[in-house]
């Protein structure tokens, strides 16, 4: 009934940017948090940013100062702009939202994944 879709990645060199743009859609009533997270190949999936629907951040400390999450609530869209790019940024990101999704006659609360964007950061 909802679906986040990722999109913006690629391959960007040493040092570059990049904009990833996640967007909701479905029978939402209302997200709560949404949130970027990455897993780089061999590693377990980590937290890069998280965003509240009151718009209050959170980043992990490999990020801050690089990267700056937002969010669109009329477009139900969050960001991650990521800045200054470094091979250690290379994985695949992934968008998650908790949120409320209309289920007649109910409104049932779901945690919900994109199906995640390649990154590559390389010269």
């Amino acid at each position: 009934q909802v679906q986040l879709v990722e999109s913006g990645g690629g391959l960007v060199q040493p040092g570059g940017s990049l904009r990833l743009s996640c967007a909701a859609s479905g029978s939402i009533f209302s997200i709560n948090d949404m949130g970027w997270y990455r897993q780089a190949p061999g590693k377990q999936r980590e937290l890069a940013a998280t965003i509240t629907s009151h718009d209050v951040t959170n980043y992990a400390d490999f990020v801050k100062g690089r990267f700056t999450i937002s969010r669109d609530s009329a477009k139900n869209t969050v960001y991650l702009q990521m800045n200054s790019l470094e091979p250690e940024d290379t994985a695949v990101y992934y968008c998650n939202a908790a949120l409320w999704v209309h289920v007649n006659p109910e409104v049932r609360y779901f945690e919900v994944w994109g199906q995640g964007t390649l990154v590559t950061v390389s010269s």
